[in-house]
């Protein structure tokens, strides 16, 4: 009752979206799909249920994410979907809602003496990364460790299938389903560190801005009504060892 009233009173304070909201999606499995000029993944099914419930027109653009963000910069997008804080971006950007999993990096392994319990059990290891990707400072700043970079998650988990490198560090969500979609399976080292908030982001001067409230409490409606964690569970799921 006390979410029903509070999205009836914002029903009445929150003016129209007159015209379709502009999200930009760059093809990021399985976060954002766009293949043939269909689009799916975890950051729209969340975002189709917030759109439903808020009774939103939807128009979705693909486009690398560098220009998804010039685009929404330049006032031709409305929606980041995914969007990391930075404060370069919070000059075009309102980090309206952490409306999407802070996904951990996990340590996938094959054999057990190279499951990691520790960070100092990285030492000593070739570890397979995904080039020009942050994973946390103390990991990426460190240059004793043996990395193996790599530009695709498909080939580092072929790479440890074929024992070319001990480790694979991956976000959660990413290495299951490169895993599943590999028909390939990888044991979970104890070790993990979390991940940073992911965020839906408006753009600045966007009619949307005005909808900041509406969608904040949204999100947490989808939360206390378990859509969100099933719409998550369908995604963990995919690639479990």
């Amino acid at each position: 009752m006390r979410w029903a009233a509070l999205f009836l009173s914002l029903a009445l304070v929150m003016p129209a979206v007159a015209q379709p909201v502009r999200v930009g999606v760059s093809h990021s499995p399985p976060y954002r799909v766009a293949e043939d000029g269909r689009f799916s993944g975890l950051y729209l099914d969340i975002f189709d249920e917030i759109a439903n419930r808020l009774g939103w027109q939807v128009q979705y653009r693909e486009a690398p994410y560098r220009r998804v963000l010039r685009l929404a910069e330049d006032g031709q997008l409305d929606v980041v979907l995914g969007a990391r804080r930075t404060d370069e971006r919070e000059v075009y950007l309102d980090f309206v809602a952490p409306a999407f999993p802070a996904d951990r990096r996990l340590f996938f392994y094959q054999t057990d003496t190279h499951r990691i319990e520790r960070y100092d059990d990285l030492y000593g290891r070739v570890i397979g990364a995904r080039e020009a990707t942050r994973y946390f400072p103390r990991f990426d700043e460190d240059t004793s460790l043996m990395k193996e970079l790599v530009g695709r998650y498909e080939n580092l988990m072929l790479m440890l299938e074929r024992g070319r490198v001990d480790v694979v560090i991956a976000p959660e969500l990413v290495g299951r389903y490169t895993l599943n979609q590999l028909g390939l399976t990888a044991s979970v080292s104890p070790y993990t560190v979390p991940g940073d908030p992911v965020y839906l982001a408006v753009a600045k001067g966007s009619p949307l801005q005005a909808q900041a409230e509406a969608i904040r409490a949204t999100v947490q409606a989808m939360e206390n009504d378990g859509i969100y964690q099933e719409i998550l569970g369908q995604y963990l799921d995919q690639g479990k060892p």
